[in-house]
């Protein structure tokens, strides 16, 4: 056995209240005049975050938009420079860990992220940036958050379907790391065990949305399925849900919960391993046909939607995706071709 195993170096503090020590995890990093940034939604969350470290709180901006749009990207940046921030503090999912991504890429700031979804956008050096409809990704380790907050309390006023949807993209994060060209044995236990837990978590989710013990788990699955996605390639599952989130704007976890099960119908038979590994998380056999049917099934239960057309995608919009993703494709285990890829997308439409 013969691998490289690259650790991206992350501090954690995870537990039920840790949000009253965000401020020691501040001044750990040697910081004053943070800015504290999430979305719109999460204000109230932001200004407790905010009021909570004291004078280390230059101020708050309550602007981030999913797929980060370059000009809310621009206006944070602005901010910061503005305030003289010496750092971010990011209160949220994706879109606001995304956005203290981009402040980080423009002015080198460091991040203390608090995620209150299981996006997992916090354990990755992935930026995201949507300008004129096209969303680009990079990797730099400048914008990998320094440490990271779980509080699972956080996460119990999220709406079970957000909760349900958030968990699945999580878990697209692991399945991709399964059959990712440079994934090791490392990131396969993670991958197995982050899907494990959420699905796990999920369904408890659904019937009791303020169990803490499941939302403890679930942020546990989150935070292993979000370091294998910073650790490996992505395949044609980001690449397409990138695409359709840049170009159509359609919702980020519902997007990547709907495009999972295609996908890994897709790929299964082209990566055996990578099917047996999900299989076992879901509690069935390997067989791909069968692994993707009880995933489509489990997100069926769960009540995540199930269609792209459901999430507002123009049907006529499919050839654009197609060639927007042969443009520029990812690895991955299975040919990608023009007709292979309608077939997916109609699928999953």
């Amino acid at each position: 056995m013969r691998f490289v195993h690259d650790a991206l170096p992350m501090r954690v503090v995870f537990g039920p209240g840790r949000l009253a020590e965000l401020g020691e995890e501040v001044e750990r990093l040697g910081l004053t005049r943070v800015l504290v940034l999430g979305t719109p939604e999460q204000e109230a969350t932001l200004q407790r975050a905010a009021d909570g470290l004291g004078g280390r709180a230059a101020g708050v901006f309550a602007g981030a938009r999913q797929h980060v749009p370059v000009e809310v990207a621009g206006a944070a940046a602005d901010r910061a420079r503005e305030l003289d921030a010496d750092g971010c503090v990011v209160v949220g999912g994706g879109s606001s860990v995304g956005l203290g991504k981009a402040v980080a890429l423009r002015h080198g700031l460091p991040v203390v992220a608090v995620p209150t979804t299981y996006a997992g956008s916090e354990m990755t050096p992935i930026w995201g940036l949507t300008e004129d409809g096209v969303k680009r990704t990079g990797r730099d380790r400048a914008v990998l958050p320094r440490s990271v907050v779980y509080d699972p309390e956080l996460t119990v006023s999220l709406p079970v379907g957000l909760s349900v949807t958030s968990g699945l993209n999580a878990v697209a994060h692991a399945v991709e790391g399964l059959w990712a060209p440079d994934g090791t044995p490392i990131t396969a236990v993670m991958a197995e065990e982050g899907a494990r837990a959420l699905l796990a978590a999920l369904p408890v989710i659904v019937e009791t949305p303020d169990d803490l013990d499941a939302r403890s788990g679930a942020l546990q699955g989150a935070w292993l399925c979000g370091a294998v996605l910073g650790a490996t390639t992505m395949s044609l599952h980001h690449k397409l849900c990138h695409v359709l989130g840049g170009s159509f704007d359609l919702p980020h976890a519902e997007t990547h919960a709907v495009v999972l099960p295609h996908v890994v119908a897709h790929n299964g038979p082209a990566a055996p391993a990578a099917a047996a590994a999900l299989g076992r998380a879901l509690g069935v056999g390997p067989d791909p046909d069968t692994v993707a049917k009880a995933l489509a099934a489990r997100a069926r239960d769960l009540g995540a939607p199930t269609s792209l057309a459901a999430l507002g995608m123009p049907a006529d919009g499919l050839p654009r995706v197609v060639e927007q993703v042969l443009a520029a494709p990812y690895a991955n285990p299975a040919p990608v071709t023009r007709e292979s890829l309608m077939g997916l997308l109609e699928a999953a439409f």
